[in-house]
């Protein structure tokens, strides 16, 4: 998917590299600290048989090689649609789907400018409903036009992701202007231009398809017997996701049971199938939705709940239920527009962007891991999104 802050994120490691190397010795004790709440008794066995000179903040590729991705899929369209024997024919151009009024701007347009300077391909940024006014599709061969001429190689949706995307409604079929942003999402679908995500990226960066893809089997589909266990690696870093729609199975009931009649509330999360943070559901609110949307009969069972019948509400089909992670707590110091927001422990979490560009038959161009993105909060927030105002940006320190 087309993920944010990569532009900020590969700044932000140069200045936490730079800071970390400049003041070293006064910071060697604050290092130390959170070194030994990571490693625990292991850290003097890993830094003496570490090479010292690989200690530190690593530097992020992600300015070079997510631009590099793009420019693969540009690329790879002008391969196959351009004539590069029409001297006339201009260059087609990259179409970042955007916000109106977005926020987000800066680390946007890094990417721009790197896409450019690296690459000489163009940028044009469009709103959903921008794009419906100007943008056209060929019905004969499917290439997407601007108004002002040039077609579109590659579709970057940095807007899409939320209801709050398409805002006149749903409703295609009347001529009061209701349902743009979705005729316009729908015309972009059907070119022949490149799509960061495609639609099935889209669909797999939500909760409920990445809780089906939990389930026993599920990911022994893509490697085949002769890959030996690799799919059973992939597993041990999941964490349990559970459906509360109508597939819910025994194992799924068995965490609701968890949080209804045990301590289960302090150890899932409720999430919808939405990104940023804000949206989720913790403790005590947790335990509240669910009893909210059970039916639970418990006459002629026992008290504590373990042989009660718990029927699910269908307004639970939007959410699954998620394990928690407990990652080691460190000591920061956090900012928040130019301030010092506090000091105290906090918690991270790690994420690292990747780069794929394959055709519709699933041959694979160009693959490549493409930089990290660690995000921090304090331990007593539950809530975990930079641009919704829980977490900042931060850096890992490799030792």
């Amino acid at each position: 998917i087309a993920s944010s802050f990569a532009g900020l994120a590969s700044t932000v490691a140069n200045l936490h590299g730079f800071l970390t190397r400049r003041k070293e010795g006064e910071l060697a004790n604050f290092l130390g600290e959170n070194e030994r709440a990571v490693m625990g008794d292991d850290v003097e066995a890993v830094s003496n048989a570490g090479n010292q000179l690989e200690r530190g903040v690593p530097e992020s590729p992600a300015m070079v090689r997510i631009p590099a991705g793009i420019a693969a899929a540009h690329d790879r369209y002008r391969e196959r649609f351009v004539d590069a024997s029409d001297e006339s024919a201009r260059q087609p151009v990259v179409l970042f789907v955007v916000q109106p009024n977005e926020t987000n701007t800066v680390d946007q347009r890094l990417l721009e400018f790197a896409l450019w300077e690296r690459h000489r391909i163009p940028v044009v940024r469009m709103s959903l409903a921008e794009i419906h006014a100007r943008v056209t599709l060929d019905e004969d061969d499917g290439r997407l036009t601007l108004d002002g001429g040039g077609e579109v190689s590659v579709v970057y949706f940095r807007a899409g992701y939320a209801p709050t995307d398409y805002p006149s409604g749903y409703d295609t079929t009347t001529a009061n202007g209701s349902g743009i942003e979705w005729l316009a999402r729908e015309r972009l679908e059907r070119g022949i231009a490149a799509k960061c995500p495609s639609m099935g990226y889209h669909l797999a960066g939500t909760k409920k398809v990445q809780q089906e893809l939990a389930r026993a089997g599920a990911v022994e589909r893509f490697f085949p017997p002769s890959e030996g266990d690799e799919a059973a690696g992939i597993r041990t870093a999941f964490a349990g996701l559970y459906s509360l729609g109508d597939d819910a199975n025994g194992e799924d009931m068995a965490a609701v049971r968890e949080v209804l009649f045990g301590d289960g509330r302090s150890r899932y999360v409720l999430k919808p199938q939405r990104e940023g943070g804000g949206y989720n559901y913790y403790g005590d609110d947790l335990a509240a939705k669910l009893r909210d949307n059970c039916t639970v009969t418990t006459e002629g069972k026992s008290d504590d709940g373990d042989e009660a019948d718990v029927e699910l509400s269908p307004t639970l089909s939007e959410f699954i239920l998620m394990e928690r992670l407990f990652p080691p707590q460190q000591r920061a110091i956090l900012l928040r527009n130019g301030q010092v927001e506090g000091t105290g422990m906090t918690i991270s979490e790690l994420g690292c962007f990747g780069t794929i560009v394959a055709s519709g038959e699933g041959d694979v161009i160009h693959n490549e891991y493409a930089g990290f993105l660690l995000r921090t909060k304090f331990s007593g927030v539950d809530e975990g999104g930079v641009a919704s105002g829980f977490a900042t940006l931060s850096s890992p320190y490799l030792c």
